[in-house]
């Protein structure tokens, strides 16, 4: 939550570690880092859910 607050820079550097890798469509691998497009989708999901 405290990623909508960040300045354009910072949301730009922003990364979060995950508990268990997650498969990304389009990568052959899973990943265990959320970058910062993912992370924008995943507030305004949030915000949207109340």
């Amino acid at each position: 939550m405290h990623f909508a607050i960040f300045k354009p820079f910072a949301k730009a550097q922003a990364r979060i570690l995950l508990i268990k890798p997650v498969h990304r469509e389009g990568r052959k691998t899973r990943t265990w880092i959320l970058d910062p497009d993912e992370i924008e989708q995943l507030t305004e999901r949030l915000r949207s859910e109340g």
